[in-house]
C-alpha cells in the first residue's frame, strides 16, 4: 500500500524486451541501494513494480522492474523511454504518517488532460476518462494521478478537475503536463469497492 506522496522522482534509463509480453525497466532513483532489496514493491508513476534488480552506475543507484502485458495496456508504461522521468514512492511501514490516501499501486486505465489553467504558482487541470472510472469519482473524493494523491474539485461527466498546489509542481512530474498528454488513474478504493457491492446485488 502507498499514500499517494511521491518521495523522488526517477529516470528511466534502459528499457529492454525479455520475453513475449514483458518488459523490463531500469529505474535510476535517489533512494540508497542498500534500502531497496529484491523483491521490494516501488509504485512507479503509480503502477506497483517489483524490483529484481538493484546496483549503483555514474553515482546514482539504479532497480530494475518487469512489466508484463496487462500493465503495458492499461497504463502508461508502455510509452516509457530512456529519459522518461516517473514518480516514485515507497510503500507503507507500520507507524507511517497517512498524509495522503490509501493508494494500492494498482492503476485502473489513463486520463488524458483536456484542460491546464496556469494560476500564480498552480495549475488546474481537467481530464477525461473512459466512462466506467469516471463514474467511481466524486468531488471532494481522492485520485491518484501518475501516483501522486490528489483531491477532485469537480465532476462533469467524464471529465474532473484537480488543482495543483507550488510544492506538488515542485516535486513530481505533473508540473510539466501538457494538453493532451495521458497520466495514469487509481481510482479511490471506497468508490471501488461500493460500485462493487452495487453491481452484486
Amino acid at each position: 500500500m502507498f499514500t499517494g506522496l511521491v518521495t523522488d522522482i526517477g529516470e528511466i534509463v534502459a528499457v529492454r524486451q525479455v520475453a513475449d509480453g514483458l518488459r523490463r525497466l531500469e529505474v535510476a532513483c535517489g533512494y540508497p541501494g542498500a534500502t531497496i532489496s529484491e523483491g521490494a514493491s516501488i509504485a512507479c508513476a503509480g503502477v506497483c513494480l517489483t524490483a529484481v534488480g538493484i546496483g549503483e552506475a555514474g553515482g546514482r543507484t539504479w532497480f530494475a522492474a518487469d512489466a508484463a502485458a496487462e500493465t503495458l495496456k492499461l497504463t502508461t508504461v508502455g510509452r516509457w523511454r530512456e529519459g522518461t522521468r516517473i514518480n516514485l514512492e515507497r510503500p507503507l511501514r507500520l507507524g507511517d504518517e497517512l498524509g495522503g490516501h490509501l493508494v494500492a499501486g494498482h492503476v485502473d486505465g489513463v486520463a488524458t488532460v483536456t484542460v491546464r489553467d496556469q494560476m500564480t504558482d498552480m495549475a488546474r487541470l481537467e481530464l477525461r476518462t473512459r466512462h466506467e472510472l469516471a463514474r467511481l469519482i466524486a468531488a471532494k473524493g481522492s485520485v491518484a494521478l501518475d501516483g501522486v494523491s490528489l483531491t477532485v474539485n469537480e465532476v462533469a461527466g467524464d471529465t474532473f478537475s484537480v488543482l495543483i498546489i507550488p510544492h506538488t509542481l515542485k516535486v513530481t512530474t505533473l508540473g510539466q503536463l501538457a494538453v493532451g498528454e495521458e497520466v495514469n488513474l487509481e481510482v479511490d478504493l471506497m468508490a471501488r469497492y461500493a460500485a462493487r457491492l452495487i453491481e452484486a446485488r
